[in-house]
């Protein structure tokens, strides 16, 4: 089975899903952080070993007493995976932790900053407006507005 085909795909997601379920629902081991989500897995071909990216909401020393938690509850997790998964090998986990939503946020923070500060600058400028400058426009003295039978008119 090739690393990106339809198949694996599939096993990615089940895993993923089942131990997001797992790990919010079954390990009752105070470490884990509450707000602990399953990001992405990756489960090799073989299905001997599986990467599983988590997500865990607050400081570092919570991220890393989860990871050692969910370590720790690995050959649980991998037995629960057993049972509720119908594979033919059952994945050793590895648990790494992903600080891309965090990334996210934070960029997303700077990018509300950035545009915060800009639309403040537009606002303390004076806008422009065209309706003054037409208004301060003089008409020539060789056209008349109203008249119907000008050059530019004519076919």
């Amino acid at each position: 089975m090739r690393k990106n085909s339809i198949k694996n795909t599939r096993i990615n997601v089940e895993v993923q899903k089942e131990l997001s379920m797992l790990i919010n629902r079954e390990i009752k081991d105070p470490r884990i952080n509450p707000m602990t989500s399953v990001v992405h897995v990756e489960v090799s071909p073989d299905l001997k070993t599986a990467k599983v990216y988590i997500s865990v909401l607050g400081d570092e020393e919570s991220k890393k007493a989860t990871l050692a938690g969910l370590k720790s509850a690995s050959s649980f997790i991998r037995g629960q995976l057993a049972r509720s998964l119908n594979l033919r090998n059952t994945p050793e986990l590895t648990f790494v932790i992903d600080n891309s939503i965090e990334y996210g946020v934070h960029m997303s923070k700077l990018i509300d900053e950035v545009t915060g500060n800009l639309s403040k600058d537009t606002q303390d400028e004076e806008p422009y407006d065209d309706e003054e400058q037409v208004e301060n426009e003089e008409p020539d003295d060789d056209e008349d507005p109203n008249d119907i039978n000008s050059d530019d008119s004519q076919d």
